[in-house]
């Protein structure tokens, strides 16, 4: 008799994984970290469940673009104002005081929205310099540059 496993939130184990986002491509990068995050890698699978991984990611400001994106891919917000609608480029938000912050938007929006993405997206730790405080979890590294030669770009085709 078969019969389909369907995990329980008690029977879930969790796992650290450390990625270097140095050199990477940004979309590439953000399927990985949310297919990590979803638990979609695991044999033990289940949708409704947060079975995935804590994914930490270093070096969130040397994410690369490929085309023109990082100069003319533009992102608007709202300071709540009248007439406050402003824009930055992707070269900019990285340049700025949170880089992590693409990578967050980017993974947040290929996961599907509700309750669950937002305790999926608490597993998500995103760093702009190389150092994180996860020391003490023992991440493992995940090399995503070795997955696939498209996920990382040599530095002398890209400007940003």
């Amino acid at each position: 008799m078969k019969s389909t496993l369907s995990l329980k939130p008690a029977e879930v184990s969790k796992n650290w994984v450390l990625i270097d986002a140095e050199g990477l491509v940004l979309g590439r990068l953000a399927v990985i970290i949310a297919n990590r995050l979803r638990g979609k890698h695991k044999a033990q699978f289940t949708p409704h469940i947060d079975c995935g991984d804590h994914v930490v990611v270093i070096n969130a400001e040397k994410v690369k673009l490929t085309g023109n994106k990082a100069g003319q891919k533009l992102f608007h917000y709202h300071t709540g104002y009248p007439g406050g609608i402003k824009q930055r480029t992707v070269a900019q938000r990285l340049s700025g005081k949170n880089p992590g912050h693409l990578i967050e938007k980017a993974v947040e929006r290929m996961i599907t929205r509700g309750p669950l993405q937002r305790q999926q997206m608490r597993n998500l730790h995103v760093y702009g310099g190389t150092t994180h405080p996860h020391d003490g979890q023992q991440p493992v590294a995940l090399d995503v540059a070795a997955l696939n030669r498209k996920n990382s770009v040599n530095s002398s085709s890209i400007g940003a």
